[in-house]
């Protein structure tokens, strides 16, 4: 039988390690590009952009509904890879406190 005070503890433990890593990811910059690097976005795992890079070429021409689909492919790149390192992120802090995975449902936990 499972010491429910140890599993309480341990829970705690886990959501005090998950506040911290959300926290610290919200710090870290992942870059999404596309149209082969004519756009460039860079935005945080919480999903603030930071900063946007259209490339002259597209600026200086004549089809406004490309840059514009480009500019939306870009940051849907850098939010898929953003996604991609918090659940990294947050399945090495887990194994890390020997939760075994898909203990969670298979979802982040925040």
């Amino acid at each position: 039988m499972m010491n429910m005070q140890g599993l309480m503890k341990k829970a705690q433990e886990m959501q005090k390690k998950m506040e911290q890593l959300q926290e610290e990811l919200g710090d870290v910059e992942v870059t999404g590009t596309s149209g082969g690097g004519m756009v460039t976005v860079v935005m945080t795992c919480k999903g603030m952009t930071k900063s946007l890079k259209v490339s002259p070429e597209l600026v200086s021409g004549d089809d406004k509904e490309m840059m514009e689909d480009l500019v939306v492919a870009a940051m849907n790149d850098a939010r898929t890879k953003a996604d991609a390192k918090m659940s990294e992120e947050t399945q090495k802090a887990m194994k890390n406190m020997g939760i075994p995975p898909g203990a969670l449902g298979g979802g982040l936990p925040f």
